[in-house]
């Protein structure tokens, strides 16, 4: 007869979240460029975004795990050590070079089944591509000139359709962004990159279902079939089968969730034994995309805030602001300010500030701290 599932109270749980996404050090990973690829390895990725009213994203998530972070370090591990690379979990990310197998089969079925967003990009044009990579070596879309400019179709768009042949090879693994300035990416034939003679081998189905569990209960320490598959519901089948396969061999314990007992979660017996340690209690200003706010439904269930992201919300209609920032005071989310960096003037703006709860003066001047190491991290080098 199976065991009744452990019950974790939700202050336990959500405990065991901040601890497994490292908000409960004030230095978990060091620092250098070292510690950068030791945060994307833990976190298993590090989304990108294009947004920067303040720091873009990626530098956001890493310098709230690494005190001292400096973009350098990132430029280092992408261009200079090859140790991370970009593509797609569940949206654009950095993911450690150590797990590029396990992104192979991704890049295959792309080649195979191109998605039809490219489907006017022909073999024709990406063979012409290929030939002028190995020719003039890495290019980025400014370094092509001679495109037949079209109209745009959406805003990310651009007018040169080599773009849309760059971003296919790129999906096909043909490519890789050896380079980013900004949001400026430049492509490089991806074994010319990496120095390989070919391209590792395919992780089998199997590896890459156990990839995902693991990489969900690293970073996330108790977990749910959404947590493990956030916006890839196809895999949810093949990870289920795994977790009950497990849990038959007692490598996972099956958890309830005080007030969540609908949901069914799993974790680690080492992570529930882990002595219950006292509460967090640093502060964090977090981005939006950060990997302890992106998964929306885990985060009102763990912290009971529902985090709105209206960057795309008429500003008549926005109730946090255009790009709010959740502050995380120890295990509570207390307030959401929406930021901006005036380079000019070289101070960060608060545009509008929701408290979601009385933190007091002492709460009011641990923020405040907070606020003044942001402000030093935007304008900083």
């Amino acid at each position: 007869m199976p065991k009744a599932p452990l019950t974790l109270s939700q202050n336990r749980a959500r405990h065991l979240w901040i601890a497994a996404q490292r908000l409960d050090t004030a230095a978990p990973f060091g620092a250098g460029p070292a510690a950068t690829l030791a945060a994307i390895s833990h976190l298993g990725y590090v989304q990108i975004d294009t947004i920067n009213v303040i720091e873009r994203c990626h530098h956001h998530i890493l310098w709230s795990r690494i005190p001292g972070y400096r973009r350098s370090d990132l430029a280092q591990n992408q261009s200079s050590d090859k140790s991370i690379f970009e593509y797609w979990t569940h949206a654009l990310s950095y993911v450690p070079v150590a797990d590029l197998p396990y992104f192979v089969p991704a890049m295959k079925r792309h080649r195979e089944e191109p998605n039809r967003w490219f489907g006017s990009v022909t073999p024709d044009e990406v063979k012409k591509m290929l030939q002028r990579l190995r020719k003039e070596g890495p290019l980025s879309i400014r370094d092509i000139d001679d495109d037949d400019l079209v109209d745009k179709t959406h805003l990310w768009a651009s007018r040169k359709p080599s773009k849309r042949v760059l971003e296919i090879m790129f999906y096909q693994g043909l490519v890789a962004v050896g380079t980013r300035q900004g949001m400026l990416k430049t492509y490089d034939l991806m074994a010319r990159h990496f120095g390989w003679t070919g391209q590792p081998r395919a992780a089998t189905e199997r590896q890459v279902t156990a990839y995902k569990l693991d990489r969900a209960l690293r970073s996330q320490g108790v977990v749910s079939l959404d947590s493990i598959c956030h916006l890839d519901a196809p895999s949810k089948k093949a990870v289920k089968e795994l977790i009950d396969s497990r849990v038959r061999r007692k490598l996972l314990v099956p958890v309830t969730i005080e007030g969540a007992e609908k949901v069914p979660h799993w974790a680690e017996a080492a992570t529930l034994e882990s002595a219950a340690s006292e509460p967090p209690t640093l502060v964090h200003i977090l981005s939006p995309f950060d990997p302890l706010i992106i998964q929306r439904k885990r985060l009102k269930l763990l912290f009971g805030y529902d985090h709105i992201f209206e960057a795309y919300v008429p500003a008549a209609k926005r109730q946090l602001g255009y790009l709010a920032l959740p502050i995380l005071m120890g295990d509570r989310i207390v307030a959401a300010f929406d930021l901006k960096t005036d380079r000019t003037a070289k101070k960060l703006l608060i545009q509008q500030a929701t408290w979601l709860e009385d933190v007091g003066a002492e709460g009011r001047a641990a923020i405040d701290e907070a606020l003044g190491r942001f402000e030093a991290f935007q304008l900083g080098d």
